[in-house]
């Protein structure tokens, strides 16, 4: 048995995903899969971020966008649930304004906040890191053929095993602005969306005040 899946039936146990997901694809999928299975999570929030302060440069599509798209990957999987908050605040999210947030929402609850292993090592210099270090658990969700090394002072850190997959959103972005097909790299649905309303073109970016869908 998975020590991971032994929970206190009285703590809900909360999986915050966040990221661009820009766009979603069947790598998010394997890394929700893996949360809530090993981490026995109650629920798993997906949390799209107005503007990453990893990429200050990037423009994200917009919200309305990357939100429907989540929704028609995640439709029927009950333990997921979308969570706009990062959007709604605007601006560039910070983890620490969204740990808060469900702290308030839940402060009983167990919070498993989900990290890519490329930010691992950064974690120390995140905005107020020591605040962070106390609210939540950190989850490495790790690169094929790689595992946690060097865990960073004072955060609770705990690596997913399951379904490592070398996908990015930038690939798909470039596979479909390439004319290449990105079946089976991202659910059907979001495949069928993308094509059918021209998301993702260099020449056809859908609207900033629309959600880009016909």
């Amino acid at each position: 048995m998975n020590p991971l899946a032994v929970k206190d039936q009285s703590v809900e146990r909360l999986g915050l995903y966040g990221g661009s997901f820009d766009p979603v694809h069947n790598g998010h999928l394997l890394v929700a899969r893996a949360a809530l299975e090993e981490l026995a999570l109650d629920r798993l929030f997906l949390i799209p971020a107005a503007r990453s302060p990893f990429k200050p440069a990037q423009v994200p599509t917009p919200p309305a966008v990357r939100a429907r798209l989540l929704r028609l990957a995640f439709a029927g999987w009950n333990r997921c649930q979308l969570d706009l908050q990062e959007i709604e605040r605007g601006g560039v999210s910070y983890t620490i304004d969204t740990l808060r947030a469900y702290r308030r929402r839940h402060p009983a609850a167990r919070l498993f906040y989900l990290i890519g292993a490329d930010h691992l090592a950064s974690l120390p210099q995140w905005r107020e890191a020591e605040a962070l270090a106390e609210v939540a658990e950190f989850v490495v969700v790790p690169r094929p053929g790689e595992s946690v090394t060097a865990v960073p002072a004072a955060f609770r850190i705990r690596q997913l095993t399951g379904f490592p997959l070398a996908l990015s959103a930038s690939q798909i972005r470039e596979r479909v602005q390439q004319g290449r097909p990105i079946d089976h790299l991202a659910p059907p649905a979001v495949t069928e969306a993308i094509r059918n309303n021209g998301l993702y073109l260099r020449a056809d970016l859908p609207h900033p005040d629309g959600d880009g869908f016909a």
